[in-house]
């Protein structure tokens, strides 16, 4: 068994990508590339985004800390602490509007 304490690898991440030159960092805390379920502590500064991509699987977006926008096919979904947001499939995008933190979940198809 491992525990781990989300709020304080959250607090961590945000310090990092507050001094990143992309204004982004993550870490895995589950899972990884050769899994179906993974599970990444994100954060991002204030006007940073994760450009349009492609969806590995089915994926939420837990918000812990700040202000979030999910954009997909013309619609936008605005998350804030607590809220959970499901990605839904195909293209989408994320902005981060506030110096945010969030617990991205995604079970990736089987091949």
């Amino acid at each position: 068994m491992q525990k781990i304490s989300i709020d304080a690898l959250a607090r961590q991440q945000l310090e990092a990508a507050v001094t990143s030159s992309n204004g982004r960092a993550a870490d895995t805390v589950y899972g990884g590339h050769e899994k179906i379920l993974r599970q990444t502590v994100m954060a991002m500064k204030a006007g940073t985004q994760l450009s349009e991509h492609q969806n590995p699987g089915d994926a939420t977006v837990f918000v812990i800390q700040g202000c979030v926008s999910l954009k997909a096919g013309g619609e936008s979904w605005q998350g804030k602490a607590g809220d959970l947001l499901i990605v839904p499939p195909g293209l989408h995008s994320l902005h981060a509007e506030e110096d945010s933190t969030f617990l991205f979940t995604v079970a990736k198809y089987r091949g």
